[in-house]
Parts: C-alpha cells; structure tokens; sequence
C-alpha cells in the first residue's frame, strides 16, 4: 500500500504479536524468554559513540535527540520495477535480506541472504543483495575475492578495528562463509550509486537510531556546509526498504571536487602519491587492489581516516600510511569527494 512516511520501521512488530499469543501459560513465558535471549545474541551492539577517532560527520552515531517518529508502516511493501513483496517487519530487519531484484545477481549463498539456515546477520541486510550498501556500512560490489577475504580477516584479528559492528560480525563467521560472500560480491557489476554535489549549503540532516541513516529533518532547511560531507537518500522511503536501486546524494565543500583531483592524479606536490600506482589508471581496481572509483564520499573518508590513526591496520594497510599521513581532514573531504564523483565502471 502507499506509505509517506520516510522513517525507519521497528522490526519488533512480528515479536510483539507471538508476546501477545504467548502471554498466559508456563510453557509461552519460556518460549519468550528463549526468544528474547535469541534475539538479543543475534544483535550487534549499535555503536553509541565515535570509534577510532573519527570526526563525527563521517560516522553515523545517532542524534540523541530524535524527531517524534509516526506509527511504524506494517503490511506489505512493494518497490517500483520489482514482483517481489515482503512483510515490513522482514525489511526492516536484520536476519534476511529482502531480494527485490534477484534476476540481476548470482546465487547467492546464506551468509548473504540469511533467512532459514543462514546468517543470524545477513550481508545483504547492510550492504544490500547489490553490493553497494549504505554510507554507514560498504559499497562492497565488485571487490577481488582476496582483498575481501583479507579485509575479514583483519577484522577478525582485530588489525581493522570496528568492535561495534564488522568485529564481532567477522569473528562470528567462518571461512568458508566469508569466501561464499567474497565470490557473490565480486561477481556483482557496482552501478553508479552516489552523486555529488558541491554547496555551501545542505539540508539540514540528523541521524536515526534505527538503521544509522542520515535523513533529512521534517521541518527541512538548510545549514552551513562546513567542513564535512554530508550524505542521505535520494528517496529516503526506498533506502528504508533497502532498495538496490535507490542512491545517494552527497553534498561537499564548494571546490573540492576540483582539489581532490589534484590530490589524487599528482599528489598535491608531494603530499602524497598518485591513487593510480596502486589502484589502475581508472581507479576502478588492479589486481588485488580494490576500487575506489564511485565508492561511498563519507566510507572513502572514514578508511583513510581509519589508516592515519592506526585503527586500519594490517600487513596492505601498511602500504597506505606514508600515503595518507600528511593528509588534512580537508585534503580528505576533497579527496573522497573526487573519487565518489567517479563512474565505478
């Protein structure tokens, strides 16, 4: 049915109806309990601080305080161009992926899509049956199976810290899963996923609890750019519905499209190396070495933020922290700018 509404749904409503059915007898209560202990082991802690001393405008912390949200959408949800159809509660959800548009990816193995004999945490519930992901996560589409084998490894180690999310996520995965994963998604073709623009002037933005997502405020508006970049939805409904079709807008300093480019074809004389030694002429991978072409602006950021203070670590990382340690937060903003302006293909 039509929805207006761009906030995120609660994935309880399905729980609340078996408390309610359950609620009554001795063997209900034990069930819930098991339930509810479930539930909870299969969670990872949302983060409620910024990790890794990283600015606060390249990761997703919730605001504390919160525009009041309308009743949560239940019933069916539909997406435009897909046959598919999902109960609200399973897209909002963290334990199956919804799959709007399979005939457009492999098959994929259960880690990705989770579900019956799957993920408690599903890849796709993230970083999308595509690949691409949210700004808070990955655009994961396209990478070489190695790097991201490795990348797993690492943050299974610890050498790549995120103990609020990827960590626990890796450390709970086994190899065989992670190298499943690493095949579908370098198998997928990333599509453009992310425009940018410069402006002196976004939307005004917060971030929700629910989903980490930066959306828009109600009332609308505008702020000062600042130093930051500031991404959201297109069309936030359709990325609450974890729509593979659906991208992103990021808005950047006037300007540092124009920098970012020197700072990645010449190095900025001397600050750092040309991207491509490592990354191809078109930036969109060699060898091992991932893409960075049309990568999210904000994930961009926080990797070459994460490898200047060391929570990045790693034997590959390594080659990256002469390269990144005299970059500014600005050079940084300018950089991921440029690179997020580029086609992925």
């Amino acid at each position: 049915m039509p929805r207006s509404s761009i906030w995120l749904r609660a994935n309880c409503a399905c729980r609340l109806k078996l408390v309610v059915k359950l609620a009554g007898s001795c063997l209900g209560i034990l069930l819930l309990a098991s339930l509810l202990i479930a539930a909870a082991a299969a969670q990872v802690a949302q983060p409620q601080a910024i990790p890794n001393g990283l600015p606060a405008w390249a990761y997703n912390i919730p605001d504390r305080v919160q525009p009041p949200n309308p009743s949560p959408a239940t019933g069916m949800v539909h997406l435009p161009g897909s046959n598919k159809e999902y109960e609200a509660s399973e897209v909002s959800g963290n334990a199956e992926a919804p799959d709007w548009f399979p005939d457009e990816h492999g098959p994929a193995p259960g880690i990705v899509t989770g579900g019956a004999g799957g993920a408690a945490l599903a890849c796709g519930t993230c970083h999308l049956m595509s690949g691409q992901g949210h700004p808070e996560s990955a655009d994961i589409a396209g990478l070489p199976v190695e790097y991201f084998v490795r990348q797993m490894d690492y943050f299974k180690s610890g050498a790549r810290k995120d103990d609020g999310r990827m960590g626990p996520i890796a450390r709970a995965t086994s190899d065989g899963d992670v190298r499943a994963a690493a095949e579908y998604f370098a198998a997928i073709k990333p599509i453009p996923w992310v425009r940018v623009i410069e402006t002196a002037t976004p939307p005004k933005t917060y971030v929700g609890t629910a989903g980490r997502h930066r959306l828009p405020v109600p009332e609308g508006g505008t702020e000062p750019m600042g130093h930051r970049i500031v991404e959201v939805p297109e069309d936030p409904v359709r990325t609450i519905d974890r729509d593979p079709h659906s991208p992103f807008l990021a808005y950047v300093p006037p300007g540092s499209i124009a920098k970012g480019m020197k700072l990645v074809k010449a190095g900025g004389s001397g600050k750092t190396i040309s991207c491509a030694i490592c990354h191809g002429d078109d930036l969109k991978g060699l060898g091992e070495v991932p893409r960075i072409a049309g990568l999210q602006p904000v994930y961009i950021a926080r990797q070459l933020i994460c490898m200047q203070n060391g929570s990045s670590a790693g034997k590959a990382a390594e080659l990256m922290k002469k390269e990144v340690a005299n970059l500014s937060e600005d050079d940084i903003i300018d950089i991921s700018a440029y690179l997020g302006s580029l086609p992925p293909q």
